[in-house]
């Protein structure tokens, strides 16, 4: 599908009318001038935040500036029938993008065509070290969640969880856990744990449908010894799975019990 209308749309509900006619008369044009015209997007559109939130292909554009749009909307507008040229294109500003470019490029990428092309794109971004990029993955991004492996999914989570990134944002987060992340969770608690150190309290809703003997331990654990946000964790986690040993300890925990009842805790107020 071809995103090109729906972005344009947009864009000229939020730029102004010298904004719309640069960006009327470079969405026209070759693949060499459409490249330049991405890397002079700032010279002629600003960095107003978007003020709207209503999603394309599911990419939401909270936290976006009109300038990131722009260069968004623009990279669908290269010619794309000729594989070879349009994925060159492409990855000559890949190769050559400053931050903010890289920013806009990974933010494209539920837009662009070929997308396995662009997997190893995206997967470097999860490995940058630069902020914005890897957010630019991570959150409210579709790409990973429908594309990456296993692997490379829970590389993207786990990295959140290790550096107290909102795990909330992620796309895909409930219906792309599995039995290896919950694992390496359990295994990040230890670790920390060792250190007299914790992990984000929210990661632990991603081991309630993989409870076994182990991850019972950490969750019991919590319940004894954790933070406040942590034993309510524990306490969702108790609720969530269908772990008979898990169920007799939220039992256990009236207090904890009687508070999710009477729905004074969920996930989304551990996560705020």
């Amino acid at each position: 599908m071809n995103y090109s209308s729906l972005l344009l749309d947009k864009i000229q509900s939020q730029a102004s009318s010298k904004e719309i006619s640069w960006v009327e008369m470079k969405d026209k044009g070759s693949l060499q001038s459409l490249q330049t015209a991405f890397v002079t997007v700032p010279r002629f559109i600003s960095k107003d935040k978007i003020q709207f939130t209503s999603p394309i292909n599911e990419v939401s554009f909270d936290n976006w500036t009109l300038d990131r749009l722009v260069r968004v909307y623009l990279l669908t507008k290269f010619d794309s029938s000729d594989k070879s040229s349009y994925t060159k294109a492409i990855d000559t500003l890949f190769d050559t993008a400053e931050n903010n470019e890289a920013v806009a490029l990974i933010s494209a990428l539920p837009f662009l065509a070929y997308p396995d092309y662009w997997i190893l794109r995206a997967t470097n971004a999860v490995r940058s070290n630069i902020g914005p990029v890897f957010d630019a993955i991570a959150f409210e991004n579709p790409f990973a969640r429908n594309h990456f492996s296993d692997l490379a999914w829970n590389q993207l989570v786990l990295k959140c969880i290790f550096n107290d990134k909102p795990i909330n944002k992620i796309e895909g987060l409930a219906e792309r856990a599995n039995q290896e992340l919950a694992t390496s969770i359990s295994n990040l608690a230890h670790e920390r744990w060792s250190a007299g150190r914790t992990i984000p309290s929210q990661a632990w809703r991603l081991v309630s449908q993989f409870m076994n003997d182990e991850i019972f331990k950490d969750i019991q654990h919590l319940l004894s010894f954790g933070n406040e946000s942590d034993r309510m964790a524990a306490a969702l986690v108790c609720t969530e799975t269908d772990f008979p040993e898990a169920k007799k300890a939220l039992v256990s925990n009236e207090d904890l019990q009687l508070k999710i009842a009477n729905k004074v805790f969920n996930w989304q107020k551990i996560e705020n």
